[in-house]
């Protein structure tokens, strides 16, 4: 799931710092909008276009830490207006909502996870591809 290996260059200190606070990034905006599903990928964009002129090495970890919460913003946006629906709305809850709602925190905690393994990683200046998004990532990110 996940690939770790160097990158084409060593990444100074600098960019490896840089490249595992994209990450960072998105766990320190779930303590602050924990409720909001979209403050953690507004916490990313504003770090990924303030280094989107930066070393590839730094671009292509925020470009994959971008997608990541995209996916992620998807994911829980569903939830979280099913949820308001339920409290606020007809709906009742059902064995789907609670499925949902179990698949959605599986899929955050491992997302979760992985970020702070991603964050240890480029931090030392490894270089650390996800599977789907590495790939993404690829095609979104030139040299």
């Amino acid at each position: 799931m996940i690939t770790l290996s160097r990158f084409l260059y060593e990444p100074g200190e600098h960019e490896a710092e840089k490249a595992s606070n994209s990450y960072l990034m998105s766990l320190v905006a779930v303590v602050a909008g924990l409720p909001l599903p979209i403050v953690n990928l507004f916490a990313t964009i504003i770090f990924y276009l303030g280094n989107r002129k930066g070393t590839y090495f730094v671009r292509w970890h925020c470009t994959q830490a971008l997608v990541s919460q995209i996916s992620l913003l998807m994911v829980n946006s569903y939830g979280f207006w099913w949820t308001i629906s339920i409290l606020f709305g007809s709906e009742t809850i059902s064995n789907n909502y609670i499925a949902y709602i179990l698949v959605a925190l599986v899929f955050n905690l491992g997302e979760f996870i992985a970020t702070i393994y991603t964050a240890i990683q480029t931090r030392k200046g490894l270089h650390v591809e996800w599977w789907f998004y590495g790939s993404l990532t690829d095609l979104l990110c030139k040299e």
